[in-house]
């Protein structure tokens, strides 16, 4: 009895203990399609954009280069301008010269207490005194307030050449402000470390900034921000206050670049990326450059100029005697150069968190291989955000997210529990952050990538704002609603389909289905697939509810128009290939026109001129493809005009309208005037690009230098046009042949649309119905990104495009291929220096990866090309051959290192998937193989 008693008890604690536990997290890895990504901003909204913070749920403030400030809500997707820094963006060298500076409004954080104090703080290159300003302003009611501005920080910075800025900043839970601060030194051409220590090349020695313990240049800083705009040190920085030659807001030093700098809210460390320099080899004077993913779990020196990555030594070079005296030494850093105004034994360095050259990377390979730019990212801590299904989850915990500007990706890192590396993996791996410039986590929890975007100094289109969002919690169905017809004459018997609708979490899934019409029609059908007649002439809306088991339900719907038969319309190439256009080639054809209700073309029911066909060379620039399968309606497609689109994409429909004035002259204004006036026309050409004033008025025509003098004379040309009397179109028969010839001043780089339409006569109840047939003969040019599917890529677009295989046995797949007449196929393709590519071989298969063998390529392998040698050997030649063609420029060196491999494919005929498979067996994980560029088809005589 008393042993039962306690086996009751002990049974009772035992559950007692069990119920007083806490749970425990589940700490596996979610799925990626809990995630998603989305862009929150518009084409043109940003400008430069270089850092943000939030301010609270819903608002972040962000800042450009150029000195603009900005509020953007997330829910809205509102931007506005909301104040203005006048800063410097200009470097002048001691020639006068000037260039764009790195320079500008740099970085920008909220205090921790914005929701009482409104207080901002920014980083920003005085506009006049070569110095950077960390200041403080008011924020409240939308507004940047001027009058509350109070200058915390200043220090000098040359300006005479480039570059490193910092600008990053964070607050830890104290109140206390981390900042970066670039070594604002000059890049040696070698690509090492700077250590000129020769009179009048100071700027050439980084020895008197990052080496400095008496200059805020190179280090992290660490200050309390008082609330009359001073600043306080706090204790546990580098430097004791009033330790001799030594700056005491230095928390790190020995940085060359240190990016977006975060802090970890539970163990204090602090994380940033810092960019290296360009060596992509070992030298004499030192390594290869390395970029960096750096921690400090305390104050430090970070090596920097003497050491890179795990302490690898740079010499001990001497500009003046081109000698090396030895190479530094990391049990005693000593700066004994006569730029330095700090001490003279620097603390032991401290090794870089994880680092990585320009190619692969032994130590961490899943860095891949590219350009390198480390920008940084937030240490994920659950602690930081409401706790909610949109919260990241537990196997998050701790780790850093990382991301890089060239390379595209975002990578967590995890950590022990003493901040020591363990291991990375990447984070959505199919989506690409490339130019990503700043990433945090807002307020409740979702993540905010900002992306620069591709090229430097300019505002670029693809400048954006990204959030990823964590769900979870149930997720909603994913629907899929369709129909075999979209139209049918009366009874029109319709089978509904669910088919492509799933759930991520496996419900049951219940359906839903209702169709009705604006006469009072309506009835519900249950079940995935149902049928359904409809006897009445009308329109009728069909809508399908999905509801999971939990009762979170999606919908989607569309329209079916019953009483009227779509016309049928059949366009046959009888002979000519259908996939390309060749300039001046013949095609013969022959179209067939019928209607259920209007008859056909044969019988007399529809007449040969109520058919459209538009037989239209389509200019570089639009995809025919894309044309073809959005079935662009009626004949808008036709006055398809690079010029006006130029028009459409830029900023000029601000100031100018077709046949209104507006801010400025009207196209057909500008037109009437230069309308026989060639010379004038090719000055407006170069207005466009360089910008104008005083020609039409007061106001100035901006800059566009992005644009090229053929882009510039297109939209001329578009605007010459507005006012030529409209010429007849010559009708083009149901049968016969035709010659795709390219319009004049067209540079033939496009494509040919060739596209029948019929709209038939409709019923009293039914509106008319338009059917088109488009064939898109695209470009026999055409670039590796315009494949229909691919394995093994990785798109690169900083700074500029490249498709990247970085997979042996990746491959890039172009569907439907016509081979008819094709005698030849050119690769190109190359195996970049640049990104340590490694080349390889490329297969090409019929069908399928391992479908019928074509042929195997020679070795693509890379080219070391000392660029400057090169491009004066081609300049040479050009000069000596009357500067016939344009000035050869670094574009022309690159294009050397592109390899143009001819493939035999006469004896394949009829059409075929093509398949580009690239191997190498000694490739390695991230490690690029090449690039491919372009593929080109040629027909028999030219293959000749």
């Amino acid at each position: 009895m008393v042993f039962a008693w306690f086996k009751l008890s002990l049974s009772s604690f035992v559950l007692l203990v069990a119920c007083n536990e806490k749970p425990v997290a589940d700490l596996s890895k979610p799925e990626e399609n809990r995630f998603t990504t989305t862009v929150l901003t518009e084409p043109g909204e940003l400008d430069e954009p270089m850092a943000f913070t939030f301010i609270n749920d819903t608002e972040m403030l962000l800042v450009e280069r150029k000195g603009g400030v900005k509020s953007f809500n997330t829910d809205t997707r509102i931007v506005k301008t909301v104040g203005n820094v006048s800063v410097n963006t200009i470097y002048t060298n001691k020639e006068g010269q000037t260039r764009t500076a790195e320079e500008g409004l740099m970085g920008i954080v909220a205090h921790p207490d914005f929701a009482n104090n409104h207080w901002i703080f920014m980083l920003y290159a005085d506009p006049v005194e070569p110095k950077h300003v960390l200041a403080r302003w008011e924020y409240r009611d939308g507004k940047l307030l001027d009058d509350t501005k109070k200058v915390v920080l200043e220090y000098p910075a040359q300006r005479e050449v480039c570059c490193h800025t910092g600008g990053g900043m964070v607050f830890d839970k104290n109140g206390n402000l981390f900042m970066t601060i670039g070594n604002n030194t000059a890049n040696p051409p070698q690509g090492t470390s700077n250590l000129d220590e020769r009179p009048g090349h100071e700027t050439s020695d980084d020895q008197r900034t990052a080496g400095n313990s008496n200059d805020l240049r190179g280090s992290i800083i660490r200050i309390h921000p008082e609330d009359d705009g001073s600043y306080t040190i706090p204790e546990g920085n580098l430097f004791p206050e009033g330790t001799p030659k030594t700056r005491p807001e230095i928390y790190t030093m020995g940085h060359r670049n240190p990016w977006r700098i975060s802090i970890d809210n539970e163990t204090g460390f602090i994380y940033w990326g810092e960019v290296g320099p360009d060596a992509s080899e070992d030298l004499d004077q030192g390594p290869k450059g390395h970029d960096e993913f750096n921690q400090a779990k305390g104050p430090g020196f970070f090596g920097w100029p003497y050491f890179i990555g795990d302490n690898k030594p740079y010499a001990d070079y001497d500009y003046e005697t081109d000698s090396i005296y030895g190479y530094f030494d990391v049990e005693k850093p000593m700066n004994t150069s006569p730029n330095n105004t700090g001490i003279t034994e620097l603390p032991p360095p401290q090794k870089a968190f994880f680092w990585y050259p320009y190619g692969y990377s032994e130590e961490f390979p899943l860095l891949g291989s590219a350009g390198r730019s480390a920008t940084g990212g937030p240490v994920f801590r659950q602690a930081d955000f409401p706790a909610s299904d949109k919260r990241f989850p537990a196997y998050y915990e701790g780790k850093w997210l990382i991301t890089e500007f060239m390379r595209g990706w975002i990578i967590a890192v995890t950590m022990d529990e003493n901040g020591d590396y363990v291991s990375m993996e990447p984070f959505l791996p199919k989506e690409n952050f490339s130019s990503a410039i700043d990433m945090q986590f807002s307020p409740d929890g979702d993540l905010y990538v900002l992306e620069y975007g591709s090229a430097w100094f300019r505002g670029n289109e693809n400048a954006q704002i990204k959030r990823v969002q964590y769900n979870g919690g149930n997720r909603i169905p994913i629907i899929q609603a369709s129909a075999d017809k979209k139209a049918g004459a009366v009874p029109l018997e319709l089978n509904l389909s669910s088919e492509g609708t799933m759930d991520y979490d496996n419900d049951a899934l219940s359906y839903q289905w209702t169709v009705s019409s604006d006469s009072g029609f309506s009835q519900s059908l249950d079940g995935p697939n149902p049928k359904i007649t409809l006897e009445d002439a009308g329109i009728y809306t069909v809508n399908l509810q999905v509801t999971d088991s939990e009762g979170n339900s999606n919908e989607q719907q569309f329209k079916v128009t019953a009483g009227n038969e779509p016309p049928t319309i059949e366009l046959v190439i009888v002979e000519g290939n259908q996939s390309f256009f060749f300039p001046d080639n013949q095609l013969t054809y022959t179209i067939k026109v019928s209607d259920k209700e209007d008859g056909s073309v044969s019988d007399g029911g529809i007449k040969e001129e109520e058919v459209a066909v538009n037989f239209d060379y389509a200019p570089e620039g639009f995809d025919p493809i894309e044309i073809a399968q959005n079935h662009v309606s009626t004949d808008e497609w036709i006055t398809l005009s690079k010029g006006k689109a130029l028009i459409d994409e830029s900023d000029c429909l601000s100031c100018h309208r077709v046949d209104i004035r507006s801010i400025g002259p009207s196209y057909q204004e500008v037109a009437a005037k230069y309308k026989n006036d060639i010379q004038g026309q090719k000055e407006i050409a170069q207005r466009i690009i360089s910008g104008s004033v005083g020609i039409w008025g007061e106001h100035a025509m901006s800059a566009h230098p992005d644009l090229s003098e053929q882009d510039a004379a297109l939209i001329v040309d578009y605007i010459m046009g507005l006012n030529d009397p409209e010429q007849e179109v010559k009708r083009i028969p149901l049968s016969g042949s035709y010659i795709t010839s390219v319009p004049q001043k067209e540079n033939g780089k496009g494509s040919y649309l060739l596209r029948v339409a019929y709209t038939d006569k409709g019923t009293e109840k039914v509106q008319s119905l338009t059917s088109e047939k488009i064939i898109a003969l695209r470009n026999p040019v055409i670039t590796s990104e315009q494949y229909d599917e691919a394995e093994g890529t990785k798109l690169l677009i900083t700074p500029s495009r490249a498709l990247k295989m970085n997979r042996n046995g990746g491959w890039l797949s172009y569907k439907n291929i016509d081979f008819t007449g094709i005698a030849e196929m050119v690769i190109n393709a190359e195996a970049s220096t640049r990104t340590k590519d490694i080349g390889g071989i490329i297969e090409v298969h019929l069908d399928a990866p391992d479908g019928p063998l074509v042929t195997t390529t020679e070795e693509i392998a890379p080219l070391e090309l000392n660029f400057r040698e090169e491009l004066q050997r081609l300049r040479s030649e050009w000069e000596a051959g009357g500067k016939k063609g344009p000035e050869p420029s670094f574009r022309s060196v690159m294009a050397l290192a592109q390899k143009s491999i001819p493939v035999d494919v006469k004896d394949i005929n009829g059409f075929h998937d093509l398949y580009l498979v690239v191997k190498n067996p000694n490739a390695k994980e991230g490690e690029m193989l090449m690039q491919i560029n372009t593929l080109e088809f040629k027909k028999s005589t030219e293959a000749l």
